[in-house]
């Protein structure tokens, strides 16, 4: 996801990061380590996060894009197949 940021977000995209972390000491020092810049939120409500209810997460990690109305575009991708996307919605 850093490089995916790195690439893209002069080009638009912005990323959420929505933690179910229980411990906010461990969620925040994770970002820190992992020099993840976007922006995070969390209710440190681990399973019960409201927008993780929302989304109807069922596994960790979820992936979910969002187009500039807010609807779900594409979700549950990884890697390459994420990427191309990426570029696929940022170029129209």
């Amino acid at each position: 996801m850093v490089a995916i940021y790195k690439e893209f977000h002069d080009k638009g995209l912005n990323i959420v990061g929505v933690s179910l972390d229980k411990d906010a000491a461990k969620w925040k020092e994770a970002i820190a380590k992992d020099r993840l810049t976007w922006t995070h939120v969390s209710n440190l409500k681990f399973w019960d996060e409201p927008i993780a209810a929302q989304y109807k997460v069922q596994s960790i990690p979820a992936t979910f894009i969002l187009d500039a109305s807010g609807k779900v575009v594409a979700k549950d991708l990884r890697g390459e197949e994420l990427r191309a996307k990426i570029k696929e919605l940022l170029a129209k």
